[in-house]
């Protein structure tokens, strides 16, 4: 399984947002162009991704949805996912929605929602064993590390703004990783397309 972690300081943390000026919504067009990398390929979906995206904005944050529906792309629930920013803004608004104070609620079968900060998230996941590494460009080459360190691996992007110092600061003194996909700037979904085309090419092998 392949995991990515989304973070976004300015993502709305409630579902009363425009989707027709998602840019509006603390940039949920972000979000939603990060979901769409994650999960779709030209004519199928990925079934082996799980996609956490962890919102920091107003009015009330962290929220933290989990995402993995693996093969209940098809099925006609109120969270199929359709590939266009509109209708994975509208997964995103009705999770939102569905968000119950004090527990992890299980909006439809793979979505989740929940109130965790990044730092706590980061901490479970290194507590089940996985290892976190944080996308920056002066981290080491994805391509100079083996392909056995990658498969248990969780990585982290940050949005048009990356991760605040401060939580950044904190982050790193969890012991996670940085690595890059090269000295180029990219945008988020850029990066994780990129990330997931070494996965799919070093399996390809």
């Amino acid at each position: 399984m392949r995991e990515f972690i989304y973070y976004s300081k300015h993502a709305r943390t409630t579902g009363n947002f425009d989707l027709t000026d998602l840019m509006k919504a603390g940039r949920m067009d972000i979000a939603c162009q990060i979901t769409i990398m994650a999960f779709f390929v030209s004519h199928h979906t990925r079934e082996n991704v799980k996609l956490h995206l962890v919102f920091d904005g107003a009015p009330d944050p962290p929220k933290h949805l989990e995402l993995f529906p693996g093969k209940n792309f098809s099925v006609e629930t109120e969270s199929k996912i359709d590939i266009s920013k509109k209708d994975v803004g509208s997964l995103i608004k009705k999770m939102l929605y569905k968000y119950k104070r004090g527990e992890k609620n299980e909006m439809s079968p793979g979505y989740w929602i929940e109130k965790k900060s990044i730092e706590k998230l980061i901490e479970e996941l290194q507590e089940a064993g996985k290892e976190i590494f944080i996308m920056e460009k002066s981290g080491e080459d994805i391509r100079k590390i083996k392909t056995e360190d990658l498969k248990n691996a969780v990585f982290l992007i940050g949005d048009q703004d990356g991760i605040p110092k401060e939580k950044l600061k904190k982050l790193k003194k969890l012991g996670i990783k940085k690595i890059s996909v090269g000295q180029q700037m990219y945008f988020a979904s850029q990066t994780l397309t990129i990330i997931q085309n070494e996965l799919d090419r070093r399996e390809a092998n």
